[in-house]
């Protein structure tokens, strides 16, 4: 850690400690990464700071209840209010509509930076996920800082998520001893490895599709289109989606894939992974972002599709000869 990044955390510390009232943001359509560093900064301060309200702003998703359910809140609740962003790189992906609303804001991410905001800004793009900074934020300041046995829950889930159980690339040691260090509060671990991976029957039937219809060209460019009309004769929605992005990964051959979700206006949702050639610029081409191999974009139509599965085939091409 850099002197400068220090004094970056020192920063949102003290502007915690400054306000009486905190309201935390994350970014639409939530992954565990999401929700587990919104919440568990919020219970770090809660547990510090018992005399603070710690308000949560975003839309729930039924998957992830067992992380988290939300509130409404309303925009009064942000007069004088700290309101602090975790894991969302652009603005236009800031869910909840007051956000600007309060006395300050603050942006902590591990995305690479995208759009500027907030008048402090913690970015660390090597970072496994936010929920890791977070951890790391108590460790540093452990003599003013309480962490308790909920919010080191929601931090290892998602510490767990966002590395694929340790399996991905952004898995350093590092993570590895913020992941221990968290293990040592009273929860049971097993239970949240559970409720992460386990899954209603439709959604099993979703993942076996997925790996059955999965498209691989000569290039190693795989690709599915789930329909409405798809999802809707399983009783699925688009959230379910997110829990079969990673299904392709073991196909022999493949190297980078998307999975495009028809959206009820007709345009399409694209998740984005690869196992080497770098996506995120792909992704940013087509309203768009995230992580050198794990993205989200938009897709207008079957033909915007189309376009990022060429440039997928493009990067694709080039890496192996790399």
């Amino acid at each position: 850690m850099t002197q400068t990044e220090q004094q970056v955390m020192r920063q949102i510390l003290d502007k915690i400690k400054q306000y009486d009232k905190i309201i935390i943001h994350r970014h639409v359509s939530p992954d565990p990464d999401a929700i587990g560093s919104q919440v568990g900064l919020g219970e770090l301060i809660k547990a510090s700071f018992p005399e603070k309200s710690v308000k949560y702003a975003g839309e729930g998703s039924e998957s992830l209840d067992f992380l988290h359910t939300y509130e409404p809140i309303e925009i009064t609740d942000y007069e004088g209010a700290l309101v602090i962003i975790t894991d969302t790189a652009n603005i236009a992906r800031i869910d909840g509509d007051y956000y600007n609303e309060g006395a300050d804001l603050i942006k902590i991410d591990h995305h690479p930076k995208d759009d500027a905001y907030g008048s402090v800004a913690w970015i660390r793009t090597s970072a496994s996920s936010v929920s890791e900074m977070i951890t790391d934020f108590w460790q540093t300041f452990k003599d003013e800082l309480t962490l308790n046995n909920e919010g080191a829950r929601l931090l290892y889930a998602r510490i767990v998520g966002d590395t694929g159980r340790f399996q991905y690339n952004n898995t350093t040691p590092q993570t590895m001893r913020i992941a221990a260090d968290l293990l040592s509060f009273d929860f049971d671990h097993t239970v949240v490895l559970r409720k992460l991976y386990e899954m209603p029957p439709a959604v099993a039937r979703l993942n076996g599709y997925t790996l059955e219809n999965t498209k691989v060209s000569p290039e190693g460019v795989g690709h599915l289109i789930l329909s409405q009309e798809f999802l809707h004769s399983l009783g699925l929605e688009d959230e379910h989606t997110n829990a079969v992005v990673s299904t392709p990964g073991p196909i022999a051959g493949i190297k980078c894939w998307g999975i495009f979700v028809e959206q009820p206006d007709g345009t399409y949702r694209c998740r984005l992974r690869s196992h080497g050639p770098i996506i995120n610029t792909i992704a940013k081409e087509h309203n768009g972002g995230g992580h050198p191999l794990a993205s989200g974009a938009n897709a207008e139509n079957l033909e915007e599709v189309q376009e990022i599965l060429n440039k997928f085939r493009k990067v694709a091409v080039e890496w192996e000869a790399e």
